[in-house]
């Protein structure tokens, strides 16, 4: 039987590089807010199902992981990203921030554990440069992928069944990437960021790294 993968935001960007990834190894189930967004990436990979649901709506999420009683890899993509000082981010942008990038993975995981503990699975977080050092402009978002790393780390040390890696890259070459250039009121150079298929690839090689060595943290950065 083959392993099976679920990705979060898996419809296009990283989420979709690392289907294409691990497509020829996984089952995969693909994450999306809308089942629309994911006609695209399914109908491309045979060995895709869509897996469509708002991570933010937890009752929703609890219904579509009752099916699924074994998952050897669970892959935390979805995210969000947003400039904002301090003084003018507001108590509104921290809470978006964390429910989205903190509050949702644990949940989603939480939920997953039983299947995940069935396969002796697999937990990869899709982390950030952000979440090993924090910039000015981005308290909100650094701040949210501190606590995730905090997350995997404890994860790792309560299901030690499980592996759990950390990711964090750098800037990716993604269309959130442009918007964010756009913010900072700068040019788009694409070949100044990490190319998805590249973190893809670092993710496919966490997920292939044999079985008795655990990779905890892979640091990515554009050259």
């Amino acid at each position: 039987m083959r392993p099976s993968a679920l990705i979060t935001g898996g419809s296009r960007g990283v989420g979709a590089a690392i289907a294409r990834e691990l497509a020829p190894s996984h089952d995969l189930l693909l994450g999306g807010r809308r089942a629309e967004s994911l006609r695209a990436i399914c109908a491309e990979l045979p060995q895709a199902a869509p897996w469509p649901v708002d991570l933010l709506d937890h009752e929703a999420v609890a219904a579509a992981c009752s099916g699924i009683d074994r998952l050897d890899v669970l892959v935390h993509n979805a995210g969000l990203a947003e400039l904002g000082t301090i003084a003018d981010g507001g108590i509104a942008q921290w809470r978006e921030m964390f429910e989205a990038n903190v509050v949702a993975v644990v949940e989603l995981t939480r939920l997953l554990l039983p299947a995940l503990r069935a396969a002796k699975g697999h937990v990869v977080l899709l982390n950030s440069g952000a979440g090993l050092n924090a910039k000015a402009g981005w308290g909100a978002y650094a701040a949210s992928k501190f606590a995730l790393r905090a997350f995997a780390d404890v994860l790792r040390q309560e299901e030690p069944a499980l592996r759990v890696t950390s990711v964090h890259p750098g800037r990716i070459d993604t269309d959130m990437q442009r918007a964010i250039v756009a913010s900072e009121g700068r040019s788009y150079e694409p070949e100044r960021f990490l190319k998805a298929s590249t973190v893809a690839l670092a993710v496919g090689q966490a997920v292939r790294t044999p079985s008795d060595a655990h990779p905890t943290e892979i640091v990515l950065r554009p050259r």
